[in-house]
């Protein structure tokens, strides 16, 4: 049976000479790919060129992040936001194409807001936009919107080494550690952006308190903290306080509530870890058994090479008792102490704590717990200062991104630190 040439046409795709071809179709839904692309995978890519990463891993757990926090409208208007906080109208001067009015892009704004997907900023009589990083942003802002498919996507996409190196491969931590008040000796000088009391004294209101995200994670999979049984640790202050007040999360306090919670949190033992900046706007309080941050840099061979603290805790032989009550208290893993030994009594005797200098964070928790004052913090000879604001700290790990070797630089530090430790956790 012989099939009519117009019939052939209909059927398939013919060339001029009637040969069967299947490219102008595949050419036009190549083109219609590339004219449409996924927005959540634009809003991936746009967000990795902010100062704080947001890498494509092969799981596509971050694409499934973006879907629990937007719908696709949103999106696509998040890709019209920048790291720097901006008025609604230079927003709508980039999204006007996607959106039909100012009217919807505001409102559709105002719910990206309240789901934990970008930050706002209030000047005078008006609100500025930006995107949030995931993390600290993101992530935190889900506290009152976690499900178990979050959890599980967020768990998958943050043990990703892509986003491991992306965390630390900044020119700067995004995070610190600044001592507990009780460690710190009266004559040793303490910067004002080392001192918890200042920090709060000079920080600008409004001060929220929240519940911390990752010790309700750990509790809605069963497992108990083991440094603290109270939930609202977190602090937030100045912008991102104001972003949270306006999702309508955490309680609101007072300056004075602030550094009583604080008080509390650094008798309970929590590593008090601010945004790197001398005024900053986050603060958490974490613990060794439920901080992702913290979890972090226990898994990197040297994490000190990758952390900002001005402290270090010394121990004096001479004084300690080998009790190991600094052991038990270090969120960190940085204090050894040999086992006791039931053969060898006279080596029970000579226990004497050891202090890790490459994981040592300098949060002072083990110093006022020490029954023998043998712990002391001193400054670290190679004291740095943090940038002033959050803002001028994403423009330093932003104008970071532009050197092509950070990588290779990233992987040599890597390399060496591994070397030097024999420690293989990285490559496994």
């Amino acid at each position: 049976m012989t099939i009519p040439k117009s019939k052939v046409k209909i059927l398939f795709p013919v060339d001029a000479h009637g040969k069967i071809s299947y490219q102008p179709r595949m050419m036009e839904k190549k083109q219609s790919q590339k004219n449409h692309p996924d927005p959540y995978r634009k809003l991936q890519q746009h967000l990795d060129k902010q100062p704080v990463g947001f890498p494509a891993t092969n799981s596509g757990a971050e694409i499934k992040i973006l879907q629990h926090i937007f719908n696709p409208e949103q999106a696509g208007i998040a890709t019209c936001l920048t790291h720097r906080p901006e008025p609604l109208a230079i927003v709508y001067a980039r999204a006007k194409n996607q959106v039909p009015s100012l009217q919807h892009l505001e409102t559709q704004l105002a719910s990206m807001l309240k789901k934990g997907g970008i930050e706002i900023q209030r000047n005078e009589d008006q609100i500025l936009y930006a995107n949030a990083p995931l993390v600290v942003g993101m992530y935190e802002l889900q506290i009152d919107r976690l499900t178990p498919e979050f959890i599980a996507n967020f768990k998958i996409y943050s043990a990703d080494k892509k986003f491991g190196l992306s965390f630390i491969g900044t020119r700067l931590p995004q995070m610190r550690t600044i001592p507990i008040k009780k460690s710190i000796q009266s004559h040793t000088h303490v910067s004002t952006f080392d001192e918890i009391n200042t920090l709060l004294q000079k920080a600008r209101g409004p001060f929220v308190i929240l519940a911390c995200i990752c010790r309700e994670k750990k509790a809605l999979q069963g497992i108990s903290c083991k440094v603290t049984q109270r939930k609202e640790t977190c602090m937030a202050l100045g912008s991102i306080a104001e972003s949270v007040l306006e999702m309508g999360v955490g309680r609101k306090i007072s300056r004075e509530e602030a550094m009583i919670i604080m008080d509390e949190n650094q008798k309970e033992g929590l590593v008090l870890q601010p945004a790197n900046a001398k005024t900053p706007d986050f603060i958490c309080s974490c613990c060794g058994c439920c901080c992702g941050m913290l979890d972090i840099q226990k898994n990197l061979p040297v994490p000190v090479n990758f952390w900002a603290s001005n402290f270090q805790a010394v121990i004096d032989p001479s004084t300690c008792i080998g009790c190991g009550i600094c052991s038990k208290r270090c969120q960190a893993d940085a204090i050894l102490i040999p086992p006791l030994s039931e053969k060898k009594e006279n080596q029970n005797k000579n226990r004497i704590a050891a202090v890790d200098k490459n994981r040592c964070i300098g949060c002072g928790v083990c110093v006022p717990t020490c029954p023998s004052n043998a712990i002391t913090l001193t400054p670290r000879p190679d004291k740095t200062q943090p940038p002033d604001t959050r803002q001028e700290l994403y423009e330093s790990l932003l104008a970071g991104k532009k050197d092509r070797l950070a990588r290779v630089k990233l992987y040599g530090k890597l390399a060496r630190d591994i070397i030097l430790t024999r420690d293989l956790r990285l490559l496994k």
